[in-house]
């Protein structure tokens, strides 16, 4: 992360945020920058506040009085969040249970056009054709016709990512996108995350997974949630290192680096 800048040059500035939810404190204190084309990464373990802080980030749930929210210039209390939204990408396993059971593939990528999760009118031709392209990129075009709810985990997720990206959003957020993927899916979707993160410089890039493995060294900066808490932020070298891995996660950590530069966590 970095220091307090002027907000337009950020796309995330989180300052004095503490969230509850259900009467209980998830977000203790957080203040959080991430800069305009950023790729940054959170790492957390279950429980850590990773997907009550994409919630922040999204506006459906709000922190305490005092806080200040920031994204992509738009201060929280100040802004529209249903255009806000439009701008921004969020792909997350849990979206899946705001879907209908009718809607089918091809019609929940289209939905992205909207920043609605199910589409509630005709679609223009073109847009059908650009929906259907991304499908092919991600490999699921021949879930076009098929129901949202009879689908696999990891065919729902591709889903979700080719309407993620249908509207050439200015801020994508991908809350633990291959959680529920096999090895094979895994490491499909993270080339492809290589190959957003390469090809739109200008599209900032929130990747948050709780598996070190995940963490492409494409995400240069990051933090360490533990409880709520950053436990530690800054450069990815810095911090995807044993002391903190092990604090952050409760047990001794030994990393096991391959070539590409991508980490393996075993318990020492």
């Amino acid at each position: 992360m970095m220091g307090l800048e002027m907000s337009e040059e950020l796309a995330i500035d989180i300052r004095n945020a503490s969230v509850y939810l259900g009467g209980r404190e998830i977000i203790h204190d957080m203040n959080w920058q991430v800069k305009r084309g950023g790729r940054c990464f959170i790492l957390g373990a279950n429980g850590a506040g990773k997907t009550t802080l994409v919630k922040t980030l999204m506006g459906l749930a709000w922190p305490k009085f005092g806080a200040e929210v920031t994204v992509l210039g738009n201060r929280f209390g100040r802004t529209n969040l249903v255009e806000l939204r439009k701008r921004i990408a969020w792909v997350s396993p849990c979206m899946q249970q705001f879907t209908s059971t009718e809607w089918t593939g091809l019609e929940m990528v289209l939905s992205g056009f909207d920043a609605t999760l199910g589409l509630f009118r005709k679609p223009l031709p073109e847009e059908e054709e650009q929906a259907r392209a991304l499908m092919r990129r991600f490999r699921c075009e021949h879930l076009a016709g098929q129901q949202i709810f009879t689908m696999s985990s990891g065919e729902q997720v591709k889903i979700l990512i080719a309407r993620a990206l249908l509207t050439k959003p200015e801020l994508v957020i991908l809350d633990e996108p291959s959680v529920y993927l096999d090895m094979a899916g895994r490491e499909f979707l993270l080339a492809e995350i290589k190959h957003i993160a390469d090809t739109l410089p200008d599209v900032t890039i929130v990747f948050i997974t709780q598996r070190i493995e995940d963490i492409l060294p494409v995400f240069s900066e990051g933090m360490v949630l533990a409880q709520g808490r950053i436990v530690s932020s800054g450069p990815r070298d810095a911090i995807l290192d044993e002391a903190h891995l092990s604090q952050a996660f409760g047990m001794p950590i030994r990393l096991i680096r391959n070539k590409a530069g991508r980490l393996w966590a075993v318990l020492d």
